[in-house]
């Protein structure tokens, strides 16, 4: 069972630490929530944990977590302890009788970071409580030098016990966003929508108000996205693309997935996963506004381009045929138009398909060939319906907040291009940078212009989250004294 609790960002709880959590017999009863059944020793574990955590109010929240981690781990060492009686080698997978099934792994890896720390926080609170004990022998019995150890070694474990705080912090949010991968996306934004975190990406571009103008800065942050999606190791795929005469897009929608075999990534902070496409571009949704002097003026013009990120399905890569039930879509062939070499109005390349039940709708013609143009389309109109479906969900459930981070839509302002001042504005989190030439050209810090605002549009949005896990934290336990009257 050792290759359960591996994890990327902290050390794994080893099939001994694992049994040292089992063998604490206050590691269960600390995190029951019950305060009938709590002892004054769990009491005061609770209230140590609520004075190293930035907030105090999810303390409860990391103790339920760990508990439901403990009892797993309880369940799984008495399966594996009836499989040694028996002579079996199963430990686990599928099957009857006392085997662990799958799922149930899965979580005990998604809660291991969490409980680690925790275990961590709680082992050095019994030494901290051993080390005072001892302290006070030394002054019972005139030691001076024994008694100055002691203190020294309480102050240096009360700092380290402090230190484990915020990395407590980043675990629960790593806990929340995956064990909630499979629910809403209210505001596709990583946090509030918990996406899956490797999740791909596609990004739709549209050029807006300012004619010629609005399409060349559109090419201008295609073309960023694709330099950014290089220096992060991932490959992207041109879904389909309108150009205009001088050179500009009017319109494009571009695939970008992650290969674990370049190892890229963004988010590899402690207590934070591996973040894959969408979750590194999710926050470029929105209107993009630049300002500068068209190349045939002498004026400042106003023009914007309107992006939209949405995630990848998760079946993309297993074909384009099980994104959806045939039985939803209406496939049509058409010949292409527009410019272009010898198969432009000579054969049915061109597919549009509509999504019946919603009504969207997917036209692709950039490739010669019909099957891939409809591959395209599917993947394309795979994720609109997915990102429309989740939108309407999380409306119905009313789980639209007020939020500093905007709602993540393509006709939302979220930032500024000024090429007078040779300055990028992000009106959400109000942060300027300057340079936009190496922003949009050579990059910048390596990570280009999406990875100069991400981090900071995330931390936003993490405080955010926080802040409204501790007021629903507040209800819960206002309700359950409510409950106890």
């Amino acid at each position: 069972m050792e290759n359960l609790f591996l994890c990327k960002t902290y050390p794994p709880i080893t099939t001994t630490a694992a049994a040292l959590m089992i063998q604490h017999s206050s590691f269960s009863s600390t995190s029951n929530q019950d305060d009938n059944n709590d002892t004054p020793a769990d009491k005061k574990l609770h209230e140590k944990l609520k004075e190293i955590l930035p907030y105090p109010n999810l303390a409860s929240k990391i103790q339920r977590y760990v508990s439901q981690y403990e009892k797993l781990l309880e369940e799984s060492s008495s399966i594996e302890t009836v499989d040694g009686q028996d002579g079996s080698s199963q430990s686990g997978v599928g099957g009857g009788g006392g085997s662990f099934s799958s799922s149930t792994q899965q979580k005990m890896f998604q809660l291991s970071p969490l409980a680690s720390i925790y275990l961590q926080f709680q082992t050095l609170q019994e030494e901290i409580q051993s080390m005072k004990e001892l302290s006070k022998q030394a002054k019972e019995d005139g030691d001076d030098d024994m008694l100055q150890e002691c203190l020294d070694e309480i102050t240096s474990m009360e700092e380290t016990c402090q230190s484990l705080g915020p990395n407590m912090i980043n675990a629960l949010l790593t806990v929340v966003q995956i064990l909630s991968s499979d629910g809403d996306n209210s505001n596709n934004t990583p946090l509030s929508g918990q996406q899956d975190a490797s999740a791909d990406a596609i990004i739709e571009l549209r050029a807006g108000t300012g004619g010629d103008e609005a399409s060349l800065f559109c090419s201008e942050l295609v073309e960023s996205y694709k330099k950014t999606c290089k220096m992060q190791g991932w490959q992207y795929e041109v879904l389909n693309m309108s150009k205009t005469d001088l050179g500009g897009i009017k319109e494009a929608a571009i695939s970008i997935s992650s290969n674990s075999s370049f190892g890229g990534g963004y988010g590899n902070s402690a207590g934070e996963v591996q973040l894959g496409p969408y979750q590194f571009f999710c926050y470029e949704s929105g209107v993009h506004r630049v300002q500068r002097v068209p190349v045939n003026d002498v004026r400042i013009h106003t023009s914007a381009a309107s992006v939209g990120v949405l995630p990848a399905p998760k079946d993309s890569k297993h074909g384009a045929d099980s994104l959806l039930p045939a039985s939803e879509l209406r496939i049509e062939t058409m010949r292409a138009s527009g410019a272009g070499g010898q198969h432009v109005n000579t054969t049915d390349s061109a597919v549009r398909i509509t999504h019946i039940p919603t009504g969207i709708t997917a036209a692709i013609q950039d490739e010669r060939s019909q099957h891939k143009n409809k591959a395209k389309a599917l993947k394309l109109i795979a994720a609109r319906v997915n990102d429309q479906i989740q939108r309407k969900e999380a409306e119905k459930r009313g789980n639209a907040k007020n939020s500093l981070m905007g709602g993540g839509d393509r006709s939302e302002r979220i930032r500024t291009y000024n090429y007078p001042q040779d300055r990028v504005t992000d009106h959400r989190c109000k942060h300027s940078e300057h340079g936009i030439d190496k922003l949009l050209g050579d990059g910048g810090e390596d990570t280009g212009l999406v990875g100069i605002f991400a981090p900071i549009l995330r931390q936003m949005e993490k405080e955010e989250l926080l802040i409204q896990m501790e007021d629903e934290e507040v209800q819960l336990q206002q309700q359950q004294v409510i409950r106890k009257k």
